[in-house]
């Protein structure tokens, strides 16, 4: 064992480094964005330790400390303009950005140009490369089941369904964009202090690719990902030469066959080949509370008051010459379960995402629990204590159901993360807790027995179900629930209503939108009516069915006569 470390002591090292520079890009895909600027983070911190610990000979641990601070601080700075961006526009920002700061370092006296830098002194040691890897290592595997890395994760699969969960997407992008350049960083410090040479060549656009397949390759589904690609692609090159084969083109060649055979084949990437770690949250955290299902109201920090729970007055919202809605005004008191219907395009879902600050509205004024909201942004409408779910399922395809139901409770659950980082028992307690109240809600729908499966397994009426558990998760005082009978059968759609009377005995407010006129007939005390924007009923359930109005423009005249629909009731 001694003989084959000092043999290959330089490829260890390097496996490691590269391991670490995995885990910058890792930072980023976790949370759904993708970066293509860590090698210019590394590039940065190297130059910066180099220049200290040539011109000023600081210690090693101190140099460290302010690589790893210089690409956090890189990274954050670049991150307030570039995160606006997504998808492969960010990517291209990104690249940009790595272009300029290895043109800038080609021309620069202090960096050595061309040359590049030497002779930076060699104190990096097999132990200390491994030493990082498993700090890095450690840190996601303690952020993976706390809150922060429940929203992280929930932000990869559905923004928008995240920031209705309550998770602020700006400061969860900014914090994973900051890891991943701490961590460049830390990759660009050891690999300056080990290779004793750094040149402009070295952190290029190829170096930023080949971050993005150590973690790939590795496998993102997992913390172990970044270790197993970085190793194993850091050793072929070294398979390469003992079998003779010197040949340089080879590297990107089979670089990219096996990227495009995990695509294919193994999109868990090799952490994926072997039996799924982790898998079940019961058995890692321990058994969540087998406690009676119970949800109650949530009661929010914030002002409350006496007054209507949502008020409306003269709201509009206009999309270029069309108006969505015009001049609607109602108010929705506490306790009530309020239907609200109308044909397909009369506005009800732009109604609910104005409601909850996905859509800010054009004129007039919205107030939730005595809270006016002016441009505010979602994740602060979900802390007054408002949850929804959506005319089309927005869940997290690949979490499991308890995990999907755990990041509904976001709002109320206690950030975890540091004290998980130092073993503090207090933060498992408070995890085994979150879990417990996911669990309670998958147990009100009747979906607990499949707590483990990811939810995009779930049948589309399960979906349903499963959605309606994750809004109430974050104790709500109000939920919104966009068309959660469609797809429905009719004994679901009982079903359904025998659930909504439930919640609303437990005293949350509803508003409801559905085109099942029974079903809100059956469940509602009150009935809203929107037709081309304007509201042009709102009563009783038998009052707004006998509505001439109505009639004509949603019940019908022949098969939907006022007589055939049943009153209010259980």
């Amino acid at each position: 064992m001694a003989d084959f470390v000092r043999t290959y002591n330089a490829v260890l090292v390097f496996m490691a480094i590269n391991g670490v520079l995995a885990f910058s890009m890792y930072a980023v895909l976790i949370a759904g964005q993708l970066s293509l600027a860590q090698a210019a983070f590394a590039s940065i911190a190297a130059y910066t330790s180099a220049l200290l610990t040539i011109n000023l000979g600081l210690p090693f641990p101190l140099v460290v400390v302010v690589g790893v601070s210089v690409g956090a601080i890189v990274a954050l700075l670049l991150g307030l303009p570039v995160l606006r961006l997504r998808g492969v526009f960010l990517a291209i920002a990104t690249i940009g950005f790595g272009e300029m700061v290895r043109i800038v370092a080609l021309n620069l006296d202090i960096t050595g140009g061309a040359i590049g830098l030497r002779p930076i002194p060699k104190v990096v040691t097999l132990w200390q490369a491994y030493l990082a890897l498993a700090l890095c290592a450690c840190f996601f595997w303690r952020l993976r089941p706390s809150k922060l890395g429940r929203g992280l994760a929930a932000l990869r699969e559905d923004e928008v369904a995240a920031r209705a969960m309550g998770i602020d997407v700006v400061r969860y992008k900014l914090f994973a964009f900051t890891v991943s350049g701490a961590m460049a960083g830390l990759s660009g410090v050891l690999f300056s202090h080990f290779t004793r040479f750094i040149a402009p060549g070295q952190f290029g656009f190829e170096r930023a690719v080949e971050a993005l397949l150590y973690a790939v390759v590795g496998g993102t589904g997992h913390w172990l990902g970044p270790v197993l690609g970085g190793g194993f692609l850091t050793f072929l090159p070294e398979l390469q030469r003992q079998l003779g084969v010197e040949a340089g083109w080879l590297r990107p060649f089979y670089n990219g066959l096996i990227l495009l055979a995990v695509v294919l084949f193994v999109p868990g990437g090799l952490v994926g080949l072997g039996r799924p770690l982790g898998v079940s949250r019961r058995r890692r955290f321990g058994a969540a509370e087998k406690a009676a299902p119970s949800v109650e109201a949530a009661s929010p920090a914030g002002p409350s008051g006496n007054g209507p729970l949502v008020r409306l007055e003269d709201v509009g919202k206009s999309y270029g010459g069309l108006a969505a809605l015009a001049n609607v005004g109602f108010c929705v008191e506490r306790g009530e379960v309020v239907g609200l219907i109308g044909p397909n395009g009369a506005g009800k879902t732009t109604l609910i995402n104005i409601v909850t600050g996905l859509t800010q509205a054009s004129t007039g004024v919205v107030e939730v629990r005595g809270t006016r909201l002016r441009r505010t942004p979602a994740n602060r409408v979900t802390s007054l204590g408002v949850a929804r779910t959506f005319q089309q399922t927005k869940l997290f395809a690949h979490l499991s159901a308890r995990e999907n139901v755990a990041v509904g409770g976001h709002r109320v659950a206690r950030d975890t993360f540091l004290r998980r980082l130092v073993f503090v028992p207090g933060a498992r307690r408070d995890e085994a807790s979150d879990l417990a109240r996911a669990d309670r809600c998958l147990a009100m729908v009747g979906l607990l027995d499949r707590a483990d499966e990811p939810a995009e397994r779930f049948s589309y009426g399960d979906q349903r179900r499963l959605e309606i558990a994750r809004a109430l998760c974050g104790e709500p005082a109000l939920l919104l629930l966009d068309e959660p009978a469609a797809g429905m059968n009719h004994v679901e759609a009982q079903s359904l209503a025998d659930l909504i009377r439930s919640i609303a005995a437990r005293g949350v407010t509803i508003l409801l939108i559905e085109h099942n006129v029974r079903l809100v007939m059956r469940t509602c005390s009150r009935v809203l009516v929107l037709d081309f924007g304007r509201l042009i009923a709102d009563g009783p359930p038998g009052e707004v069915a006998r509505d001439s109005e109505v009639i004509r423009a949603y019940l019908g005249t022949s098969a939907d006569q006022p007589s055939s629909v049943p009153e209010a009731g259980p």
